[in-house]
Order: structure tokens, then C-alpha cells, then sequence
């Protein structure tokens, strides 16, 4: 399935025919009820505007998978295909599905409380950067006739963001389950309330995830670069580049103040590790800490 603007276009691989949908409620209750539970929907990452799809088909008992773009982008590239509408998306869609379908996690409906303080988080940070810019702008060379307005809109920003920390703060009170998962977060040292938020609405996948897989994630499993003779310096690559941004501050913090951390670093350093290698290596820990620590039957010493 492929958006187009309001609209759906939907491959249908029964009939080989292309067709497109509302995306809206009403429309899109009535396209999932005419699928029976044997059906299995693949549609691509919109910037959110397939989750009323998604919420359909959920209600409707239909799997369903969310597709990567930049997978199915290069899943289409691999037939040569240089054409682009959205029809040929939806097939390509279909032809992902088809080859990879057993492999592809199934979607599943989120909490609505964890969307909420994800949409804080989401906002908060969009604050921070676009203060940070117009900061910049207030101190630049030339900048003096626009300092009143400047001084402004970073006051405005200011109060804005601290209305928003204490929208967060309010809701991992309220929420038992966010309450919990946030103590257990900031028992690792290192880790403060606004970061442990911030993974928990941006990484929810924490506590259902092997190890290695929480590292990838979050962009911070080495991938091997190897070609013949070369075998060349191993980078972190791919994830959530949210979640690294994250997991760097709190590894600044973890080398300082937690012990196990501090001499974990230390010991990288002895052995020749470059610091930011050093760093990444901690943010991996952090992570797969996180996970280990939020896992249904993980014992805590709180």
C-alpha cells in the first residue's frame, strides 16, 4: 500500500488490480473489513499518516507490517525499476511482502499514553533545536537590530519548552507503567528522567528485544567492512538517529559517574580505543542495559 496525499493506492494481489482508498476512518473500516484474517498488509512508513490504516486493520484482526522506506526503496532499485508512481509502489509493495513476508515483525497497536508522551518528546526536541538556531542568529555578527525580537521568541521558546517538561513530568507520574519503566531507567547512572522519557517514547521496543537487536536499533551495532584482503575499521551505521543523540549525552555522563562505566572506558583507552570509540561503546552498554533491565522477569535492585 502506498499514500498519496488523502488517499491510499492499494495493490490488490488477488485481482492484479490497483485502486485507491480514502485515508480516512469511515474508509478505512470498510476496507478492512472486506479482508479476511488470512491476509497480510504491508504499507510504507508515512510520517505517521498510516496509522489510521494500521488501527483499521488491527480492529479487524488482519496482520499488518510497517515497511521501512529506505528498504523498500532499495528493494525496488534492485529490479532495475526507475519509474516511480505510486501504483508501482503499491506492486513493489506486494513483491516486498511476498518474498520477505515470514521474516517482517508483525505491527503492533501502541499504548496510547506512550503515543502521547512520544508526541511531548517528538515536540520538545523540535523546541530545543529550532531555540538552538535562532540562538545562533542572536549571536551573530551583525545581529544587533534584530536582538529585541530574537530575545523574544528564545524567552517564548524557553516557556514553551518548560511547559512541556512538565507536561512530561505530569504524565510519567500519572502512568504506572511509564512510572515504573522511568525508575528503572534512572537506576542506571548515567541516565536522568528526561533521557529515560525519551528512550522509552522513542525506543518502546525496550524489554522485548535480544541484546543484539537493541543495539541495532539504536545505530550502535558495528558492521564489518570487509572486502578480499581489507578488512577495514568497523562503523556503527543505520537505527534511530534520535535514540544515539540520546545514548551520547548519557554516555558523557555514565564515564563520569558510574563506576562499571568509568572503567569500562578507561580499559578501551588503555587498549589504544580512540575516546569517541570509547564513547560508542558505552552508549551500546546503555542500551542493552535498558533492555536487559526493562525485560518482564529482570530482576532490580532498585
Amino acid at each position: 500500500m502506498r499514500r498519496r496525499q488523502n488517499r491510499i493506492v492499494v495493490f490488490d494481489s488477488l485481482n492484479g488490480r490497483t485502486r485507491s482508498i480514502a485515508n480516512e476512518p469511515r474508509a478505512l473500516m470498510e476496507f478492512a473489513a472486506e479482508l479476511d484474517a488470512t491476509c497480510f498488509v504491508v504499507c510504507e512508513a508515512t510520517g505517521g499518516y498510516e496509522g489510521g490504516l494500521l488501527a483499521a486493520l488491527f480492529d479487524a484482526g488482519v496482520c499488518a507490517h510497517r515497511a521501512d522506506a529506505r528498504k523498500v526503496k532499495a528493494f525496488i532499485r534492485s529490479f532495475g525499476t526507475l519509474g516511480k508512481t505510486d501504483g508501482i509502489d503499491a506492486k513493489a509493495l506486494f513483491r516486498y511482502a511476498k518474498d520477505r513476508h515470514a521474516e517482517l515483525p508483525r505491527w503492533q497497536a501502541r499504548d496510547r499514553q506512550r503515543l502521547r508522551l512520544q508526541a511531548l518528546v517528538l515536540t520538545r526536541r523540535d523546541l530545543i533545536k529550532d531555540r538552538l538556531a535562532y540562538a545562533n542568529r542572536r549571536f551573530a555578527p551583525g545581529a544587533e537590530p534584530a536582538h529585541a525580537y530574537l530575545d523574544a521568541l528564545l524567552a517564548c521558546f524557553d516557556k514553551q519548552i518548560e511547559a512541556v517538561d512538565a507536561d512530561i513530568k505530569t504524565l510519567t507520574a500519572q502512568c504506572e507503567p511509564i512510572a515504573r519503566a522511568v525508575k528503572i531507567l534512572v537506576a542506571i547512572k548515567g541516565v536522568g528522567e528526561k533521557t529515560a522519557a525519551a528512550l522509552i517514547a522513542l525506543m518502546p521496543e525496550l524489554g522485548a528485544l535480544a541484546r543484539r537487536q537493541a543495539a541495532a536499533l539504536a545505530g550502535l551495532a558495528p558492521h564489518p567492512n570487509q572486502s578480499g584482503g581489507k578488512d577495514a575499521y568497523r562503523k556503527t551505521r543505520g537505527g534511530r538517529p534520535e535514540i544515539k543523540r540520546l545514548l551520547f549525552m548519557a554516555a558523557l555522563s555514565a564515564r563520569k559517574h558510574n563506576p562499571t562505566l568509568k572503567a569500562f572506558y578507561e580499559r578501551l583507552i588503555l587498549a589504544g580505543k580512540k575516546p569517541l570509540v570509547a564513547i560508542t561503546a558505552i552508549m551500546r552498554k546503555l542500551v542493552v542495559i535498558a533492555n536487559a533491565k526493562l525485560k518482564p522477569n529482570a530482576l532490580q535492585f532498585i
